[in-house]
């Protein structure tokens, strides 16, 4: 009886015995004379091939030069699975203690390399580059570099989040693996380097980025599902252990975890722009990581899994994988252009999954999965000459096999792969799923920390420091209370606010508590981490969001509460507008109370100032305070209270790394309170209001031609704010900023009219001076990510000039390059128009992903075009420009859900807008729709289908999309096929002539999949087939002339048909028909309805 069958027969036996039996040694002596056998495997099979010096392990058994980072990590996790299962034996004659130092010298061995590295970390955290990766591959001997930083894909952000994670099990579970000081502020360093994983493109657990394998990386689900997983794992963690001190404590970003886990979330089940379906999903959203418990989206992404790599050999990495496979070209990193095609259905199988799908079983208590794939890797396994079960590492369809394969797939016997020894990660999780369903080792004992169970279910983390422990529920407590703590800039203030109900605190009144600007606390920050033997500066100077100022901080023995970002003010001119702020706050509490993961309840500082008072809708402002009193905020609980009264049930942070610093409180600021000699402005009356200004928006750029003499004369005697704004664009442009006019630079002058306009919310001049001042808006990278990982794309551009695409996260230095140098010289309002619109589309796909659908691509300067169309349709008086922020971002909302208006008639608010919509013209319709780039659902599966019947490609605006290389290159369902179909559209520059040639292309796919036999033998040129549309149209009703506009104004029946008749006669004139056509007795037999 072989080894596999024994532990399958002690699996059954203790299938059903309680946790506590468990536990208990039943049979001392069989228990440990199977766990001697699993020893002399790891022995023989593991320890054999660790390096004597660095402790790593290569990938085959054979290797004696490259040690494998991520196989060294698998590799330590069973020898210390063995360790936590020989802790029960009483007397294990030092068997536990060697495997414990075994895992404790391989995981401080990988830690040495990168140590090495430490520069490339500060690099690192300052652009998220493969240049300044760490390494995932050292020499076996020295721990040395092997490969150069451009000669293999060292970015795999999963790889460092893998060990982050099994560091944490194994500290856990008592190993001392962690020294000095020197080596907790370099693992600190390890968490700043994947927390921005939701927006670094990396080349994933295959090494190869985008399955085309040509050197592009990409934003991996496997890769941001770990590093979600490694923060929560390494929060609060004391790398000494229980002996620890304040000092050796990790932190992490809440924020940048809960960006991690919404975009991962956002991704699945796909893992990629390029893969819709992986295995290394499996790892991911099981063992070792548990990176979702969202049981659907688990459900949904191992189905995937499961049904589309899942062979009899093993399951395939994704599809078209061409690694390993018997025509894959050795001497060549890269593949061809369109050479992935050839992999189809030859892929090599791994058996490695079949054993992820068993530990899967178990730590989710289901033995029919267990069985099956037992069963399945019972066909799979070889003995050596030890007599120890070896599995393959890959099995492989033969050369003579390949074509018969192609043609019906599994139909051919694979072959086994064994040259190069073992694999050691086969072998290393084989090893840890025979102990778990042999009963010898507890989930528990292989999972210490508990991340299979939701944070809900963990055991209760004592201590200090803030825990992921959020309630059962869709994604928050239920009871999840959001406290909200009022302060008023002044005592003024203060007694204003009290008139009307609003009791606030002043800064002096909340003493000794500090209130604080978020960016203090950054600065604070900026000192975890920091060790200067390594060259190592601590957290990157990156904002605190939303979740990080809602803990309240122990600093150096003062207690800290941070005003949100939104508070801050700004160089950009957002902060002004008051209704954008209301609705900011709504925003915020929302956003606190559904995505609160950790223990204590949030607490949020809102701050209110005089300035703001002076606003004409401070009464709005009013309105929410009033609303927030009474206990909710939409369907969020919300308690205004006294900070002090708040504090003993808040989140509270000990930032204890600051005891050990010289810094001294004076060099952080808190909030300092207004002070005034009398308390005046007793109610909102009183209170001098800021008002909309009305100005002359007469166009000056047409004085560029003019001398300098003669502009600096015509500012002396224009009092329009908005003809200064454009003069002095003109000189800055002319004469550069430092040119001085009246006493001042021009760059003076136009921060002085930016104040001017900002306080009259004269918004045309606002953004006018904001735009030649260069400014950006804060923070708007995570916004351009969101719509990234929504799998979608951005361009950035003025209509008729040069886009600029957005389809990878970029440095906010980038972002300003690009909006200045493609935008502003066209058109200078655009230059911040369009960077509102990429903030408003990022936070409501976020929030409304539904108002997005069948967008792939959102053109920003064809938004901002689209919402001209319908502030024209719909009578709006005010130009684009004139609008506030918050007026901007509800048209913004308006057009996008302008098809929901038509829908939703039933609801009251929505009626007048489904009345306007009915009456919309078919061609205004279709001007709305261009414009924003919106087809129907399945558009692009369709094009598809469309391509495979016609041999010549698919012609629109001069430019062919050719049928091969593209049918060969790309998968019916991946992006870059649709990317490329809408790059095609893109050119034409109408946008409700784009929309007809969208239902053209609906129309010409209709006709073919309802008639089989028609094929297209010449280019399918979409624009001739709109001339005979149109030609038919004016024929039918007595025009001379045809004319394409007749076409776009009748309803989309109407349309269709003429449409239709004239892709008919284009196959009966020049298409190819096979014998026995249906449209053999003329058009009207062809199948269209």
């Amino acid at each position: 009886m072989g080894l596999l069958d024994i532990t399958l027969m002690n699996q059954n036996s203790t299938e059903d015995v309680n946790l506590y039996q468990f536990l208990k040694v039943s049979n001392y002596e069989d228990t440990v004379r199977q766990l001697d056998i699993y020893y002399g495997m790891v022995k023989r099979q593991l320890l054999r091939f660790q390096s004597p010096i660095t402790g790593l392990f290569p990938v085959l058994s054979s290797d004696t030069e490259i040690g494998s980072v991520r196989d060294s990590i698998y590799c330590a996790a069973a020898v210390w699975g063995l360790y936590q299962a020989y802790r029960r034996i009483d007397d294990d004659r030092g068997k536990s203690y060697e495997l414990g130092q075994s895992t404790v010298k391989c995981m401080r061995g990988i830690l040495e390399c990168w140590i090495k590295q430490a520069r490339k970390i500060e690099l690192f955290k300052k652009n998220q580059c493969s240049a300044h990766a760490l390494h995932v591959k050292f020499h076996l001997t020295t721990g040395n570099e092997v490969f150069g930083d451009h000669e293999y894909n060292h970015l795999q952000i999963d790889v460092i989040s893998l060990y982050l994670l099994f560091l944490v099990q194994m500290i856990t579970s008592g190993l001392q693996i962690i020294y000095t000081q020197d080596e907790v502020a370099f693992v600190q360093n390890l968490v700043y380097y994947v927390e921005r994983a939701y927006r670094t493109p990396d080349y994933g657990m295959w090494e190869r980025g985008s399955k085309y394998n040509d050197g592009t990386p990409e934003i991996h689900a496997s890769s941001i599902g770990l590093a979600k997983s490694a923060l929560e794992a390494i929060n609060g963690c004391n790398l000494f252990g229980e002996k620890g001190a304040s000092w050796s404590v990790v932190y992490v970003d809440i924020d940048a975890h809960n960006r991690n886990r919404s975009i991962f979330e956002t991704l699945l089940p796909r893992e990629s722009c390029s893969k819709d379906v992986d295995a290394s999903l499996l790892p991911t959203i099981s063992f070792p990581a548990f990176s979702t418990h969202e049981e659907m989206l688990y459900q949904e992404t191992k189905k995937n899994v499961v049904r589309s790599l899942k062979g009899k050999y093993g399951f395939k990495r994704y599809i078209r994988d061409g690694y390993k496979s018997q025509i894959e070209n050795l001497e060549k990193r890269y593949y061809d252009k369109g050479e992935i095609k050839n992999f189809e259905n030859i892929e090599c199988e791994w058996p490695l999954f079949y054993i992820f799908m068993i530990i899967d079983g178990v730590f989710k208590s289901l033995p029919d999965q267990i069985q099956e794939y037992q069963d399945l890797l019972k066909e799979r396994i070889m003995l050596d000459h030890h007599g120890d079960p070896v599995i393959p590492m890959y099995y492989y369809v033969t050369v003579d096999n390949i074509d018969s394969e192609r043609r019906v797939p599994n139909s051919t016997v694979k072959k086994a792969q064994t040259d190069g020894g073992l694999y050691l990660w086969n072998q290393s999780m084989f090893i840890l799923a025979q102990l778990l369903t042999g009963g010898l080792l507890h989930i528990n004992e292989l999972d210490p920390i508990r991340r299979y169970l939701p944070s809900y279910n963990r055991p209760k983390k004592g201590g200090r420091y803030s825990a992921f422990q959020a309630k059962k529920s869709f994604g928050t407590a239920t009871d999840l209370v959001v406290q909200i703590v009022l302060i008023a800039e002044s005592m003024r203030l203060q007694a204003m606010m009290a008139t009307y109900g609003i009791q606030t605190q002043t800064p002096h009144e909340v003493e000794p508590v500090q209130i604080w600007s978020s960016t203090q606390l950054v600065k604070v920050y900026e000192n975890l981490g920091v060790n200067h033997k390594l060259g190592l500066k601590g957290r990157p100077l990156r904002p605190v969001g939303s979740l990080g100022t809602s803990k309240v901080y122990r600093i150096a023995g003062a207690t800290v509460l941070c005003y949100p970002l939104i508070f801050e003010v700004s160089d950009f001119y957002l902060y002004r507008d008051m209704a954008l702020l209301i609705d900011d706050i709504k925003t915020e509490l929302q956003f606190v109370g559904k995505y609160w993961r950790l223990s204590g309840r949030p607490t949020v500082c809102l701050l209110i100032r005089e300035e703001h008072m002076r606003d004409p809708q401070f009464k709005e402002m009013l309105d929410l305070l009033a609303m927030l009193k009474k206990g909710y905020c939409d369907s969020v609980k919300v308690r205004i209270g006294r900070l002090q009264n708040l504090i003993s049930s808040s989140c509270v942070e000990h930032l204890d790394f600051m005891n050990n610093l010289e810094t001294h409180e004076d060099n952080f600021r808190n909030f300092k309170q207004l002070e005034h000699d009398y308390i005046g402005y007793q109610s909102l009356t009183d209170v001098p209001k800021a008002l909309n200004f009305q100005d002359d928006t007469k166009d000056y750029t047409n004085y560029s031609s003019h001398r300098t003499e003669e502009i600096i004369d015509l500012l002396r005697n224009v009092d329009s704010t908005y003809a200064k704004c454009q003069l002095y664009g003109i000189l800055l442009k002319r004469e550069g900023r430092h040119f001085k006019v009246f006493d001042n630079t021009v760059e003076e002058q136009l921060q002085r009219l930016y104040h001017q306009a900002g306080c009259l919310r004269h918004w045309a001049a606002v953004r006018y001076t904001s735009s030649l001042l260069n400014h950006n808006v804060d923070s708007i990278s995570p916004f351009i990510t969101a719509v990234l990982v929504h799998g979608k794309q951005l361009t950035v551009g003025v209509i008729g000039q040069k886009e600029t695409v957005f389809d990878k996260p970029m440095t906010p230095a980038e972002i300003q390059s690009v909006v200045y140098n493609t935008i502003q010289p066209y058109d200078v309002i655009q230059a911040v128009l369009q960077q509102e619109i990429i903030l408003y589309c990022g936070r409501l796909i976020s929030t409304n992903p539904e108002l997005f659908k069948g967008i792939l691509k959102i053109r920003i300067g064809w938004v901002l075009e689209a919402i001209k169309y319908y502030q024209n349709i719909f009578g709006y008086k005010k130009k684009i420009e004139d609008h506030s922020p918050y007026e901007v971002r509800q048209l913004l909302y308006k057009v996008l859900s302008i098809k929901e208006y038509g829908k939703e008639n039933n609801e009251t608010y929505l009626f007048n807008a489904a009345e306007l919509y009915q009456n919309l013209t078919s061609r205004q319709k279709r001007q709305l729709e261009g414009c924003l780039c919106r087809v129907p659902s399945s558009f692009y599966n369709q094009v598809w289908d469309v391509m495979t019947r016609t041999p010549a490609g698919v012609k629109v605006a001069g430019n062919l999309i050719p049928q091969q290389p593209t049918l060969s290159n790309m998968t019916r369902s991946e992006l870059t096929f649709s990317l490329l179909v809408e790059e095609m559209l893109n050119h034409v520059q109408h946008s409700d002539y784009r929309q007809l040639i969208v239902e053209l292309l609906t129309i010409v796919s209709t006709i073919l999949g309802r008639n089989p036999e028609l094929t297209f033998s010449q280019p399918l040129d979409l624009e001739q087939l709109i001339k005979d549309a149109a030609h038919m149209y004016a024929k039918d009703h007595g025009q001379n002339h045809e004319c394409i506009s007749d076409l776009l104004e009748i309803e989309y029946v109407r349309s269709t048909g003429y449409l239709a008749r004239a892709v008919v006669n284009t196959v009966l004139k020049g298409g190819q028909i096979s014998e026995h056509s249906n449209l053999e007795n003329g058009p009207e037999t062809c199948r269209l309805s």
